[in-house]
């Protein structure tokens, strides 16, 4: 059985926290309508202050939308120092998906009272159970069973955690969508025994203050400070409160969206979460966005789509709810020069990867020893991050984008390089180093971090700004130690060097006052994870600016940015003018070093009127073939030719090509109509050359096109999309899995838009897993498998090609004659239908020798034909690796 399916709908035994008291509604402020735009649905929102027991009172707000019948719940929480209307739009975009959704301020928040107790299982975890029991008796909410509604949790960082620990707490939790959070407290305060002291102190002081939290929270609080060492007893303490401490019991779908640029919770967090809910048989995507704690992009309109589609899925059943691959990570792709803002692009994997997967060994040199001085009263201190003051730009995104920030004292740290890399090596994950540790004292407190160090070796990026911290117990007798490394995504190019430095302080965590000299000494080379299977999506431009000028655009940029001259693109071949497409012994590798290959020697050829299906499993070579196709990324051999011309980024030819690949983007604020004829625009062509109307007709959005696209559906947005592409009437169009997020109809209509468009002399190239409609739509099939060709041809050909036939006959067939069939010579077996015959042939047989003997033998043949699907043809053709 499918485990998502599974863990949709298996029914779990109650775990929930038993309230003191039952929920009782004490005010309610109103009902009020919102209007995103002028036809967008309208939302109802009720305000209610609901009792806890012992005196604590939760301020609440429900959104719904749309008329009467039941839905699914959302429990959207906030963020640490804030209220719930800081979650107030995202709470309306649900409720005009069709969700009812229930915001709360925590204790301590707002204008909630009770104190702050760090989702303490007894406090904020209970007044969960109880916001869910109210749930279970409103009638919009859809209900599993008696007392159980259907209901999902999303939240960011202090939210988020508690998302976690809803679904670990009450079983009646479906399915969630935690980011930039926490699931062991204690390891991201207290990391390696090292006391967080900076984001201590925001934690504390964006609360209010001390005595704003439980007694006992503030008392551990002071004593650490004070100390500057994390005790046992403050760890239990933490961890009690920490989503690790459920870690078996959260069974149920889980988005993890992880912040790269955070120093609070880093990847790591979500890296145990996932190994952690997966081990308990539930599905696990990760997505490491761009954003942070420290700042960086947010990625806000994404990631609400994501959770939309992921609440879509498991809480609605919507199986074909488009939840994304089970890893992705944003990266960086330079800087737009309209904005000087980060471009950012999407890599993705099929698995999540982990942090150690590709390992990857770099040496590195330097002495044998260095010895380097923690110095009293552990100042001054060096600077990676500015924690708290992210909010405000961050040296994260600084360090996205090549500037490093970062400060370290001599004779404060040990320092080990690597020789110049031969090639550019991408880092995914945490990388791993052991070393040999000596002090005088009992205790050393060290900082670990790589830096990328530019060829002239002053320039150097601290990736995310990201340290880790490690206190070594018993030193002074001297100790091996292997210290993981931050984990990051990051680039380093060509030339570049590694450089790992150890340093004795930072200003973000608390070092041993006592002065004291630490003795350093490599015991191991640098061990890198590079995760190859993790591919890079193309990088998007601004969100009007999409396909049509995206090649020539990134060219450009890549001209501003680096200097390069373009090469002499190859001169055009007369022969293939009428040609849509032809490829000859394509081929890319996933790095340059690497022996291995997302597509190798890859060829074939489409003609005008087709429509080509580009089939294969996962891990093909299908969107690295577009990509190439597209002009976004360079083959490593081989020749695209389109319409005769050498594919190159930025080709005049590519205004010829019109594409949709991994969505588009649109200006949410603006009405579809708007964004389409913002995208035309930035193209620089003539209005008349859009054939707008003709690309709105087959949008068929309707009304929908005047509202704001931030009220579409995901289905919407993918026929909106597929309307862009189609602007200007592009002679090769090019489709990524264009029904997803299509119901039924709308699937019908795209098929017949794409047979449509192809008859009029104009060819489709479309991507897709749906096999039936590859085979309703297509003419021609190339099947690819491991980045090579398997087959190529007719739809016709590729699924009659298997041994089975069905022979129509004008009335039944009698079981004597069947038997006689049967017995043939080439005949394997034949048994009876309601059509007629089903004969499978044995490896002497053949069609035409068939219908002889049927002939001889007196059936009425009407008709014959393969008896095969396009799923067996192409199970039978990659030999059942999808």
């Amino acid at each position: 059985m499918d485990l998502r399916l599974s863990a949709l709908r298996r029914p779990r035994p109650r775990r929930t926290i038993a309230a003191a008291a039952a929920v009782v509604v004490l005010a309610g402020a109103g009902t009020w309508t919102a209007v995103a735009s002028d036809e967008a649905p309208a939302v109802r929102r009720a305000d209610r202050v609901m009792a806890m027991g012992g005196g604590v009172r939760i301020d609440t707000s429900y959104f719904t939308s749309g008329g009467d019948g039941r839905r699914p719940a959302v429990l959207l929480g906030h963020g640490f120092g804030g209220s719930k209307d800081d979650v107030r739009e995202q709470a309306e975009e649900l409720a005009r998906d069709g969700y009812a959704v229930l915001t709360w301020s925590a204790r301590g928040f707002g204008k909630s009272t009770g104190q702050i107790g760090l989702n303490d299982p007894k406090g904020e975890v209970a007044d969960v159970s109880r916001l869910i029991d109210w749930l279970a008796g409103r009638p919009e909410v859809r209900l599993d069973q008696d007392g159980d509604p259907r209901v999902g949790m999303a939240g960011g960082s202090y939210g988020g955690a508690i998302a976690l620990l809803g679904a670990g707490y009450d079983d009646r939790v479906d399915a969630i969508a935690p980011a930039i959070t926490y699931f062991d407290l204690a390891d991201a305060l207290f990391p390696n025994g090292v006391f967080k002291k900076l984001w201590a102190g925001v934690f504390v002081n964006s609360g209010g203050g001390c005595e704003k939290f439980e007694a006992t929270l503030c008392a551990m609080y002071e004593r650490v400070a004070e100390s500057g060492v994390p005790d046992d007893e403050a760890r239990e303490l933490l961890e009690a409160r920490s989503p690790s401490a459920v870690a078996g019991r959260i069974d149920v779908p889980t988005l993890l969206l992880q912040g790269q640029t955070d120093s609070l919770f880093p990847l790591g967090q979500a890296d145990a979460a996932a190994k952690a809910i997966r081990a308990n048989g539930a599905p696990v995507d990760v997505d490491w966005i761009a954003g942070g704690h420290d700042g960086g992009d947010p990625e806000a309109d994404r990631v609400r789509q994501r959770v939309r589609s992921w609440f879509d899925r498991y809480l609605k059943g919507d199986e074909g709810a488009d939840t994304g691959p089970a890893f992705r990570v944003t990266r960086t792709g330079g800087v737009d020069s309209t904005d000087g803002r980060a471009v950012l692009t999407g890599a993705s994997a099929d698995t999540y990867p982990g942090l150690t997967n590709g390992g990857r060994a770099v040496p590195l040199t330097g002495r044998e020893k260095q010895s380097f001085a923690n110095p009293a009263g552990a100042g001054p201190p060096a600077i990676s991050s500015l924690p708290g003051l992210g909010g405000t730009g961050g040296l994260a995104q600084l360090s996205s984008l090549g500037v490093g920030v970062s400060l370290d004292f001599p004779g404060q740290y040990a320092r080990f390089e690597s020789a110049p890399l031969a090639d550019d090596l991408r880092i995914t994950g945490s990388p791993a180093v052991t070393v040999h540790v000596e002090s005088t004292g009992e205790d050393a407190v060290l900082f670990g971090k790589v830096y990328d160090v530019g060829p002239d070796g002053r320039q150097q990026v601290l990736p995310s700004q990201l340290v880790t911290p490690l206190r070594v117990e018993g030193a002074k007798a001297g100790k091996d130690v292997t210290i993981t490394l931050p984990a990051v995504d990051h680039e380093v190019r060509k030339g570049h060097r590694l450089r790992l430095v150890l340093a004795s302080t930072d200003l973000g965590y608390a070092s041993p006052a006592a002065p004291a000299t630490y003795t350093v000494s490599l015991k191991s080379d640098l061990t890198v994870p590079t995760a190859p299977r993790v591919t890079t999506a193309a990088a998007p431009l601004p969100a009007w600016v999409v396909w049509l000028p995206v090649a020539g655009a990134l060219i450009a940029l890549a001209l501003l940015l680096t200097g390069r001259r373009r090469t002499t693109a190859p001169a055009p071949d007369p022969a293939l003018a009428d040609v849509p497409l032809q490829i000859t012994g394509l081929s890319k590798r996933y790095t340059r070093s690497s022996d291995r290959y997302a597509v190798r020697d890859l060829s074939f050829r489409v003609e005008k009127g087709q429509v080509l299906g580009l089939l294969g499993p996962n891990g093909a070579g299908k969107t690295t073939t577009l990509r190439m196709l597209m002009g976004l990324i360079r083959p490593d051999g081989g020749e695209i030719r389109v319409f005769g011309h050498a594919i190159r980024p930025g080709a005049p030819v590519l205004s010829r090509v019109g594409a949709f690949v991994e969505g588009a983007g649109f200006l949410p604020h603006l009405s579809g109509r708007e964004n389409l004829e913002l995208y035309w625009r930035a193209t620089g062509r003539p209005a008349e050359d859009a054939h707008l109307e003709e690309a709105l007709a087959i949008a068929g959005l309707g009304d929908a096109l005047a509202r704001a696209v931030r009220t579409y559906s995901q289905g919407m947005r993918q026929r909106l999309a597929i309307a862009q592409a189609m602007l200007g009437l592009p002679d090769l169009l090019i489709l990524d899995e264009p029904t997803n997020g299509l119901d039924p109809p709308q699937i019908r209509e795209m098929r017949e838009v794409m047979i449509r468009y192809a008859a009029a002399g104009r060819t489709v190239i479309v991507s897709s897993h749906l096999l039936s409609e590859v085979e309703q739509s297509c003419t021609h099939l190339v099947v690819m498998d491991r980045g090579q060709l398997v087959q190529a041809g007719p739809v016709h050909e590729i699924v009659g090609s298997g041994d089975t036939l069905l022979v129509g006959t004008v009335t039944p067939v009698d079981e004597p004659v069947a038997e006689k069939i049967a017995a043939l010579p080439g005949i394997a077996s034949a048994v009876r239908t309601d059509e007629g015959l089903l004969i499978r042939l044995d490896a002497d047989g053949t069609a035409p020798r068939l219908v002889a003997d049927l002939v001889r033998l007196e059936v009425p043949v009407a008709s014959v034909g393969p008896h095969r699907r396009l799923e067996d043809a192409f199970l039978t053709l990659i030999g059942g690796s999808a």
